[in-house]
């Protein structure tokens, strides 16, 4: 397969694209060109060519008379056409090759869809100038023209072939560092769904007002806060440093408020002072904003949580 994208400065949109396509046909032929011949002869032509054509592996959005645009209005650059296409299918891919995890479908699809929210729009915006960077003032759009070379870098190339080979290996550094991104994208929402049926399944305890997780690095948040309305502490064990954190629940997205606090009084506490409020010997640290406490046994978490449940409020 050959994936033909234009020469010159990069963006991050024509690398996301590009990259897809590169982990989706490995060993795929890149060139960075605007001659019309060469383009028309690549199996895919990413933000140049000036046609948009699925079937074809065509990807640009520059022609005159580009109408592509999102539900939400917001327009396609070739980031969001390429994942359009191949979004569902990069993401089963990177799914079954890094988790060892064979996604339905459909279900492959809405983690595509997510993506494109929370990511993949905003290189097009950032690339179409609805927008600055993506998304912040220093997001991944700028990061990504990052790894363009300077002038002094072509410059100091000498001469228009080998500058042109300092953008290509460039353009491979940063096609290296997106694939890094869309990796850990999928990741981290697979990853979410599969610890859904965990966090539901773990132990309710103290009338349902504690629920203990066997493992601290579930996300579980979203899950409590949406489906178990009476649990006002999580214990959970971190296998990585064998200790147990109790843990507040927020309240909602995006807040530290939480539903009840640790009290008052542990605020800050490390060690024998914290073990001294407690009673607990092996009390560890209690974060000063009273949303995370430790201990190094299960009984003890248990003993902080059922005191920190009788605190008035």
């Amino acid at each position: 397969m050959i994936i033909a994208t234009h020469s010159g400065k990069f963006h991050a949109d024509d690398v996301w694209a590009a990259t897809v396509l590169d982990m989706l046909f490995p060993h795929s032929e890149l060139i960075r060109t605007r001659d019309p011949e060469k383009i028309r002869a690549a199996d895919f032509a990413v933000d140049v060519g000036g046609i948009w054509d699925p079937k074809t592996g065509r990807f640009d959005h520059h022609q005159k008379g580009f109408a592509g645009a999102r539900e939400t209005g917001v327009v396609y650059a070739s980031a969001g056409l390429v994942w359009k296409t191949y979004g569902a299918q990069c993401v089963a891919l990177v799914a079954k090759s890094r988790m060892k995890v064979q996604l339905p479908d459909e279900q492959a699809q809405q983690i595509a869809y997510a993506i494109d929210g929370d990511l993949v729009q905003y290189l097009d915006m950032s690339d179409t100038g609805a927008a600055k960077n993506a998304p912040g003032g220093y997001g991944l759009s700028a990061v990504v023209s990052g790894f363009n070379p300077t002038w002094l870098d072509e410059q100091e190339a000498g001469s228009p072939a080998a500058a042109d080979a300092v953008r290509l290996e460039q353009f491979r550094r940063a096609m290296s560092y997106m694939a890094d991104i869309i990796v850990n994208a999928v990741k981290y929402r697979v990853g979410s769904q599969l610890a859904v049926e965990q966090v539901r399944n773990s132990t309710l305890l103290e009338n349902g007002t504690v629920l203990f997780i066997a493992n601290s690095a579930l996300p579980w948040a979203s899950v409590v806060r949406n489906e178990m309305p009476k649990v006002l502490f999580v214990i959970s064990h971190n296998l990585a440093e064998q200790r147990f954190m109790l843990h507040t629940v927020p309240a909602a997205p995006d807040t530290f408020e939480s539903r009840k606090d640790l009290p008052a009084a542990w605020a800050g506490l490390q060690g024998q002072e914290l073990s001294a409020v407690t009673g607990v010997p092996d009390a560890g640290f209690c974060h000063n904003n009273l949303f995370i406490a430790a201990a190094g046994s299960y009984e003890s978490a248990l003993h902080m949580a059922r005191l920190a449940l009788a605190e008035p409020t």
